[in-house]
């Protein structure tokens, strides 16, 4: 059998980490620890992740035309992403400025720079979209896009899964068309005033077919419209950088999905992949492969 094919329409931003022991309040000046800057972006985070996962993985979005661009387009492609569908405007490329503090909890300022020229799915995007098992989309970009990719995957009969991050209100009209939404439980409290991840995922379900919702060091929690919901505990491991863990959760998964699996060795397999990620500092080169994969939930 052949791997599947996944399409991934999002952000590719080139993230600057700053490490430190405590995060600053305002107005307050500390030292850091360590800088990296890594290739990232919700979208290249999950291409990247459902490639690493054993996908042929396919990216659409934009970067500048100044040196960052290069960079990314290159790390994409050297991750063994498609990167056909990334276009290359005037301007400068995404930026995201990260501090990681002394527990591995990060907090993120996203610049969209050539993220933000991204304003719907073009016919040359729906020919990469046409025949994927999956499209995975985020809200890193404008909302017209996400909404445009949404409608053209379900035109093409490809499965649409919807990460709702950075958290805001989803019209109906992308409601409609996502069969697979992915929230972490901040995400899933801030969508439907439910604090308890029980009655968000309930509350979820009566908008979409199927629900994961991401708890972090709690694991997951799946429903399905006339199914009992699954819970998938995290795998024990202690955490140096969390940055690209929910990225690293929905690739594994959709890929898990495509390949056929129940949700619940989905939900395991994306576990260990997350796992092993927050394990390792960075972004999307904190993700490992399929084979370490397969062996760590052997482990």
């Amino acid at each position: 059998m052949s791997s599947p094919r996944i399409a991934v329409l999002g952000s590719v931003n080139m993230d600057l980490v700053a490490y430190v022991g405590q995060v600053p309040g305002s107005g307050e000046t500390v030292t850091g620890t360590d800088f990296r800057q890594v290739p990232g972006g919700k979208g290249a985070n999950q291409a990247v992740a459902a490639a690493r996962a054993g996908a042929r993985t396919t990216f659409l979005g934009a970067v500048g035309d100044d040196p960052f661009g290069e960079q990314l387009r290159q790390s994409l492609s050297g991750a063994g992403v498609d990167v056909r569908g990334l276009r290359t405007v005037p301007g400068v490329s995404g930026i995201a400025h990260i501090v990681v503090d002394g527990r591995g909890a990060n907090s993120i300022i996203v610049v969209p720079g050539a993220n933000g020229t991204v304003e719907s799915a073009s016919e040359a995007d729906a020919e990469l979209i046409e025949g994927a098992d999956a499209l995975m989309l985020q809200l890193e970009l404008p909302m017209s896009a996400v909404v445009s990719a949404a409608r053209t995957g379900r035109a093409l009969g490809v499965p649409v899964h919807l990460t709702p991050a950075p958290a805001r209100e989803l019209p109906r009209e992308l409601l409609e068309n996502v069969d697979v939404l992915i929230p972490n439980e901040h995400e899933a409290a801030a969508l439907t005033g439910e604090v308890d991840p029980d009655k968000a995922l309930a509350a979820l379900l009566e908008q979409v077919p199927e629900v994961l919702i991401t708890l972090g060091s709690e694991g997951s929690l799946y429903g399905a419209r006339g199914g009992d919901p699954v819970r998938v505990p995290a795998r024990p491991v202690e955490a140096v950088d969390t940055t690209a863990a929910g990225d690293t959760c929905c690739g594994s998964f959709a890929v898990a999905r495509a390949e056929g699996r129940t949700p619940e060795e989905a939900m395991r397999f994306a576990a260990a992949a997350s796992a092993l990620s927050v394990q390792r500092h960075g972004a999307s080169s904190s993700m490992a492969g399929r084979d370490e994969v397969e062996a760590f939930l052997l482990g």
